[in-house]
């Protein structure tokens, strides 16, 4: 089902809406076409003919991370001891069963359930291209519109970030999962990206897997690309400190340093992570204005560490969030976790207001996947709202509905009520408009991959 705008001229009525600095009681807004066109305060009910979202209204939140298939493995390697690399495996092997068609059943359902938190785009880092053992699908790129088809009839926003995918390490060939993720060279990678076209609900960036995943002489392809289309260009970086020791063995310099001298950091750029950092790295990303993209729920989750996330934005780095691995789908909690983790790390409280935890979950995430005109509420903005619940048991209480505070320190997921993008309902009332049973659609799509 194509997600279009809604064109008919539509007015809101915000019982409370965040405005970017502060919540407001009783506010208007008027759309048509898809976007904002009118935001008016000081509207103490509904005017007539306007719709009413009772609740705290947001912006859309943006989820500027996820690998979609990573859906199907909740529940079942939380548990038990390991790292990253015993987690990996596990993941191949989801990976290894994959088709276009059940990978559309896998992502659908877990956009949906994306939109049922309140996230009106997704950042999906895509690197599972080919079929088993690196044959092309008679259509190149048959997963990715596979993606963004999923998109769509979940209906929320999509940035395809076709990944750059090579090595299995520092000039090593794919091994035999990664077959399926490799196009052999980056020239070819851009060949077969090219291929890919943007929708009204879709568009399309690039990513560099990782400096262990693309050799140093096939940075630059990658990020050309990007610069010539001014689309956005992500890397993980410094997840592990395996890779930055394997960087500096191979080339005697950390993954950043490396990016910056390939061309790769920018204000287009977001590193995903960024973990392990040196202070001089952290300078590199901050004086070129690469983004940071904090995934605090699969960061503990794999226990990878806590970032250095408010050296970095003090450099100049603005931060995004996202929900990775899925551990978790709830950017509010994303949210929450990037201060609560750097309070477990300094021992002090209070690195971020609540105003700018979720700048970072909306405005700033999506210019991170090039949605500049998205994540306010302001006249020509996309008219992408979320609204949560004010009378949950998590959020009830009269004062908390002053501040932002009840967004980011009170409410989850589950206060979602509505979520509307382009103007048209998508969930509605807790429920989605598109996909009714999102837990009967997320059950059958995991068990035809995992059995």
């Amino acid at each position: 089902m194509p997600l279009t705008p809604e064109a008919t001229p539509k007015t809101y009525w915000l019982e409370h809406a965040w405005l970017g600095s502060h919540v407001a009681p009783g506010v208007g807004v008027e759309t048509a076409d898809g976007r904002i066109t009118a935001v008016r305060t000081d509207t103490p009910a509904p005017p007539p003919g306007a719709e009413a979202l009772r609740g705290l209204t947001l912006p859309g939140l943006a989820n500027a991370h996820s690998h979609a298939f990573h859906r199907a493995l909740r529940g079942s390697v939380q548990v038990g001891s390991g790292t990253f690399w015993t987690w990996r495996d596990v993941m191949y092997g989801v990976a290894d069963r994959l088709t276009p068609d059940s990978y559309y059943a896998l992502a659908r359902a877990a956009y949906a359930e994306m939109a049922l938190a309140g996230i009106t785009c997704v950042g999906e880092f895509h690197y599972l291209h080919h079929a088993p053992g690196g044959t092309r699908y008679d259509d190149p790129n048959a997963m990715g519109r596979a993606l963004l088809a999923a998109a769509a009839d979940a209906g929320i926003r999509i940035t395809l970030l076709d990944t750059a995918y090579l090595s299995a390490g520092f000039g090593d060939p794919p091994n035999q999962h990664q077959l399926r993720f490799s196009d052999g060279t980056a020239d070819a990678w851009a060949e077969r990206a090219d291929a890919l076209k943007g929708a009204e609900h879709a568009r399309i960036g690039a990513a560099v897997h990782s400096v262990r995943a693309v050799p140093a002489g096939e940075l630059a392809t990658v990020a050309d690309w990007a610069r010539r289309r001014q689309a956005p260009l992500h890397v993980h970086l410094s997840e592990q400190t395996a890779e930055n020791d394997a960087c500096w063995a191979t080339h005697g310099r950390t993954p950043t340093q490396l990016l910056a001298d390939h061309g790769v950091l920018g204000p287009r750029t977001t590193a995903v992570h960024a973990t392990h950092l040196t202070d001089e790295d952290i300078a590199l990303l901050g004086g070129s204005t690469t983004g940071v993209c904090m995934c605090p729920t699969t960061e503990r989750d794999l226990a990878d560490g806590i970032g250095p996330a408010v050296a970095l934005q003090e450099q100049g780095s603005p931060l995004s969030l996202g929900s990775d691995s899925h551990a978790v789908i709830d950017l509010l909690e994303e949210a929450r976790a990037m201060e609560l983790d750097e309070r477990l790390r300094t021992r002090t409280r209070g690195h971020w207001t609540a105003a700018a935890l979720l700048r970072a979950a909306t405005a700033d995430g999506h210019a991170a996947l090039g949605w500049d005109d998205a994540g306010t509420l302001a006249p020509g903005a996309l008219a992408d709202l979320t609204t949560i619940r004010l009378d949950s048991v998590r959020t009830a209480g009269p004062v908390p509905r002053l501040g932002a505070e009840t967004a980011v320190f009170a409410a989850t997921a589950a206060d979602v009520r509505h979520t509307v993008v382009g103007g048209r309902h998508i969930v509605r009332d807790g429920t989605h408009t598109r996909v009714p049973d999102v837990p009967t659609a997320l059950a059958d799509a995991i068990a035809a991959v995992r059995g």
